[in-house]
């Protein structure tokens, strides 16, 4: 029996939930196994109805219904009943009882409206979407139970105030949310309007409810084209005329919705029902900005948008209205000001999915500052964005902390501006501040706005500027929301030093100021720490000063100028001047052998440019100084080396502890994305990742793995948006242009994504090496096959000149698909050895030759790939390891025993190629219904097929197949959508080189 609630599946005949205590009989009704009472499908006999409306009379505060809940409050009436407050007494906690009249309850029509209500609702889990828990009877009454909300309906605030345009976006947002997570469920609310809208008082929640006329686009539901349910006031044209709805639909209301937020009047106005439905068939609405001339243009832009006659010519999904309403609050600047987005990262952190590392702190952003503006009774949180409040006053503070410090429980941002060097001597410039850094980040609440960052944005803000000073610095964080900037200097006083540094807020209070000496330069180093220490303590942190001290003390005494380099390096790898960064870091650990932090910036510098073996050597030279590293430094080297050799659940793991300690680092957030991707979770993914761009809406690098996760979700047009964000500000970026032209190809826009890949070609090497990858990719997928080797060939050629051998090795593995599709053994076993020899310790390299191999009938050697796969500890290794050999019975025939390697491998990792394996096999096996299951999933997880080995290497070829074998397994239980399958395959393959399995599927169309 499932829950209502929680959906555990109790034992049949348990009368509470073993997972969460709710009981499973409601009025003496047993529920079904969809939570909902048997007694709810039959209508009340008049005798009961009669009962019913005795009862209900007797409903009023303090009574009891159904033995659990007592009766509060009646907070209002409406067509279908009456709603109350009251408490569960089972679980004691406060719930809305909806109780149906007993005219309508005697209507099998209405109960069924009810029922639906709870089965939609219940798909729909979302916080901006109000809750439904369970359907009960007593004593002839029915009722729904479902969220408490204190609050007030859109209706009735729209009555009592009006709106700024900063607090009906944040408002709309948050209803686009709830809109979207319905959408994503085939949910159409069909009837959204200000009484359906309610806002949480205290906290500016929104919640979008009643879904009782909504209708699963997947069901025939009980509304049918012709029929008009809804609100005339709020209707879509298309509802208006009865005509089909879709989840567009729901667009056209929500538009309505917040023309009334920014006007306080209605866009269409008549003197019948009639008339208004009219008028929105007919004639276009005019304009907010017409009736507001205050209002921003993007607005107006955004509702007008909304309001489009045709749903062809509207937003074609609520996260499309989220995204541009997100992009308008932004950080105050407007949209076409993207180009604040951040270009680079330091190292720290794995980023790029397969190949980039996520620097540890780029600029977190607050909330748009909409709290002063809201009624104090309902100051709300805008969806998805993290607020950060800080204390109104500071004191100045020496040798003591100040009495109103914030506390450590919040996230603070803080930028280090450069410390002015009166000393002469070369060697502070750029010392002393990756010092102060760490001593500073020591604090869990404490986190660094990235100083590159900085100087990007100073470079906008004051045009030539090089420097970081207090003043660049304060406008720097005005600009970005950042919370204090702290500046320090460091002058010569007789044989040694004094060192200074002082905190301030943006407006330029200065809250601690503090001076130390450092009797020689050996001694600076400790004098920095023991600054930042001090800070650390003017800001809230209540460590004591001599374990604060060990952060700074992970640069060795004698290191100053090894920290020189290491922060330069920094700063280089930030610019994406990767070489470069490499020789300081290098310089860095010859200066000091125990700098840890180095080695790991190395490792991560070379993971990022595809030089795995060097990446290799460098984090285990990290590891071994571990032990010299912050708290911080230890998490992120951890989890990026687990992440970087495919361990994702030890990477998890770290990020997960580190977020725990630091829960604003954006490392953490970012690679802890990675982690659930490389897991293929891609919902956890998608959660982690969205964290980071809420809190850091302007880290480039953060976009840009939004788009990632997007594009495997199969979410193509989320992450064609991204990228064409993240190329307007940084067109250099090499990787967008890949993910933007993987998005182009998925969505049918061929041409262009070969358009992309050529505009890739031109920004680097390294970017005509991903582009080669991507064209060839395109080729395959058309089934050009010469055309891709040629490409693949030249490429991997070319890449090995310019010293990226891994980069050859992939296409080499590809090279080998491509000659063996064209009947050219030889060829394709020599380009699967060339393979192996330059790329042998890659997963995709190995598994794709060892499908060559199979093949060619070279069984013993893929066998081989298979062993040396398996014995690794990592689960897609092992996965695959399972899937050749599962290849390899089936090229034998044994579809049984295939299905079973199949079926260990997915226990290891359930890997895309898996699904298609087992779909493949069942085929083969006769068994249609299972190979049609298998099939369809991988047609839904088509985002996957776009890099099935997350690793650089372009694998959306490997998907028009998979409509061949969706044919022949729809012929198999004679299904009329066979034909519609070999269509659309022998489509993509429109101009193919000659294949069998072409010839077949037109060769079974034919005979239909």
């Amino acid at each position: 029996m499932e829950c209502p609630q929680c959906r555990f599946e109790n034992p049949v005949g348990a009368q509470k939930c073993q997972q969460c205590g709710i009981g499973l009989e409601l009025g003496g009704l047993t529920t079904t196994g969809a939570g909902i009472p048997s007694g709810w499908s039959a209508p009340l006999s008049r005798t009961s109805a009669v009962n019913s409306i005795t009862a209900l009379a007797e409903l009023r505060p303090g009574s009891m219904l159904a033995g659990r809940y007592e009766i509060q409050q009646l907070l209002g009436e409406g067509g279908m009943g009456a709603v109350y407050k009251a408490l569960d007494t089972e679980l004691d906690r406060v719930v809305a009882v909806k109780v149906i009249r007993p005219e309508l309850a005697g209507r099998p029509e209405v109960l069924a409206r009810f029922k639906q209500e709870l089965i939609l609702a219940r798909q729909v889990t979302h916080r901006n979407v109000i809750r439904i828990f369970d359907l009960g009877q007593a004593d002839g009454i029915r009722f729904i139970t479902m969220e408490y909300v204190e609050g007030h309906d859109l209706k009735t605030l729209l009555k009592r105030q009006k709106f700024s345009p900063e607090e009906a976006a944040g408002i709309m947002g948050q209803v686009c949310l709830a809109l979207e997570a319905a959408h994503a469920e085939s949910v159409i609310h069909r009837d959204l309007k200000p009484p359906n809208v309610l806002v949480e008082e205290n906290t500016g929640r929104v919640l979008v409810m009643d879904f009782g006329i909504a209708r699963s686009m997947e069901q025939s539901g009980m509304t049918q084209t012709g029929v008009l349910v809804g609100t005339p006031e709020y209707m879509s044209p298309e509802q208006a005329k009865g005509e089909k709805l879709d989840t567009r639909s729901d667009l056209f209301p929500a538009g309505i919705i917040f023309y009334e937020l920014l006007t306080g009047k209605q866009p269409y106005h008549s003197e019948t029902a009639m008339g208004t439905l009219l008028k929105r068939v007919q004639e276009k609405a005019v304009p907010p900005i017409e009736v507001n001339p205050a209002l921003p243009q993007t607005l107006n832009d955004i509702v007008v948008k909304c309001l489009a006659i045709s749903p062809a010519e509207r937003y074609q999904t609520a996260k499309d209205i989220w995204r541009d309403l997100e992009l308008w609050k932004g950080p105050g600047v407007s949209s076409a000001d993207a180009a604040t987005l951040i270009a680079g990262a330091p190292p720290m952190g794995l980023s790029q999915v397969g190949a980039t590392l996520v620097p540890p702190a780029p600029p977190m952003k607050p909330t748009p500052r909409l709290w002063e503006r809201l009624p104090r009774s309902w100051r709300w949180v805008a969806a998805g964005a993290a607020a950060v409040l800080l204390a109104a006053t500071a004191l100045v503070w020496r040798d003591r902390a100040p009495a109103t410090a914030p506390g450590p429980q919040k996230q603070l941002l803080v930028l280090v501006a450069d410390f002015n060097n009166a000393t002469g001597d070369p060697v502070f410039n750029g010392a002393l501040e990756p010092i102060f850094i760490t001593a500073l980040e020591g604090a869990s609440f404490i986190n660094s706005y990235s100083r590159g960052e900085g100087r990007r944005v100073a470079a906008q803000l004051q045009p030539g500027t090089t420097k970081l000073d207090e003043p660049v610095a304060r406008l720097v964080a005005m600009r970005e929301g950042i919370h204090y900037i702290v500046a320090g200097s460091i002058l010569p006083e007789g044989t040694g030093y004094r060192l200074s540094a002082r905190a301030a807020n943006t407006a330029g209070k200065v809250i601690a100021t503090q001076e130390i000496e450092a009797a020689n330069k050996q001694s600076v180093l400790v004098a920095v720490g023991k600054l930042a220490a001090r800070i650390r303590i003017a800001l809230g942190d209540d460590t004591p000063e001599p374990l604060q001290l060990a952060a700074a003390e992970t640069f060795s005494a004698a290191s100053l100028e090894a920290a020189q380099r290491y922060g330069m390096g920094v700063e280089l790898n930030f610019a994406g001047k990767f070489d470069d960064a490499i020789r300081y870091f290098e310089q860095a650990v010859e200066l000091d052998p125990n700098l840890g932090r180095a080695y790991s910036s190395l490792a991560v510098v070379h993971f990022n440019v595809g030089k795995r073996p060097e990446a290799d050597k460098y984090f285990k030279l990290a590891m071994a100084k571990i032990d010299r590293m912050t708290d911080r430094e230890k998490y992120r080297t951890r989890g990026v080396y687990y992440l970087m050799i495919r361990n994702h659940q030890k990477g998890i793991e770290e990020f997960n502890a580190l977020l725990k300690q630091y829960p604003g680092d954006s490392g953490g957030l970012g690679n802890l994305a990675v982690g659930y991707l490389y897991g293929r979770d891609m919902p956890r993914a998608l959660e982690a990742i969205r964290r980071q761009t809420q809190i850091y809406p302007k880290y480039l690098l953060a976009r840009h793995n939004l788009a990632v996760m997007a594009r495997n979700a199969g979410d193509f047009s989320a992450a064609a948006q991204e990228e064409r964000a993240v190329l307007q500000v940084n067109p250099a970026y090499v990787r967008a242009y890949t993910v933007l032209a993987q998005a182009e190809l998925a969505q049918g826009r061929k041409e262009q994504a070969i358009e992309t890949y050529r505009q890739q070609q031109a920004v680097s090497a390294r970017g005509a090496s991903f582009a080669a990858s991507g064209l060839a990719d395109t080729a395959l997928f058309d089934g050009r096959l010469s055309d891709a080797a040629a490409i693949l060939d030249k490429a991997a050629t070319a890449d090995l000149a310019n010293s990226m051998p891994e980069a050859a090795a992939k296409k080499f593995a590809v090279l080998a698909e491509a000659n063996l599709a064209l009947g050219r053994k030889a060829p394709a076993l020599a380009a699967a050895g060339r393979a192996v020899h330059w790329g042998g310790k890659e997963v995709s390299v190995l598994v794709l030759a060892a499908h060559v191999y199979l093949q060619a009938g070279q069984e013993a050697k893929a066998r081989d790939v298979a062993t040396e796969l398996g014995a690794r500890l990592e689960p897609d290794p092992q996965a695959y390891a399972k899937w050749i050999e599962g290849e390899a019975q089936l090229n034998r025939g044994n579809a049984k025993q295939a299905i079973k390697l199949f079926q260990d491998a997915q226990k290891f990792a359930d890997t895309w190629l898996g699904r298609l394996g087992l779909g493949r096999a069942y085929l083969k096996a006769g068994m249609f219904t299972e190979a049609l299951s298998e099939l369809e999933l991988c047609l839904k997880r088509r985002g996957e097929v776009t890099e099935v080995f997350i690793d650089d290497v372009p694998t959306f070829w490997l998907l028009p197949p998979v409509y061949y074998y969706l044919g022949l397994s729809q012929d198999g239980l004679h299904s009329d959508g066979a034909a519609e399958s070999y269509r659309t395959f022998l489509a993509i393959k429109a101009k193919a080189n000659p294949d069998p399995m072409i010839a077949d599927a037109q060769r079974r169309l034919a005979g239909r």
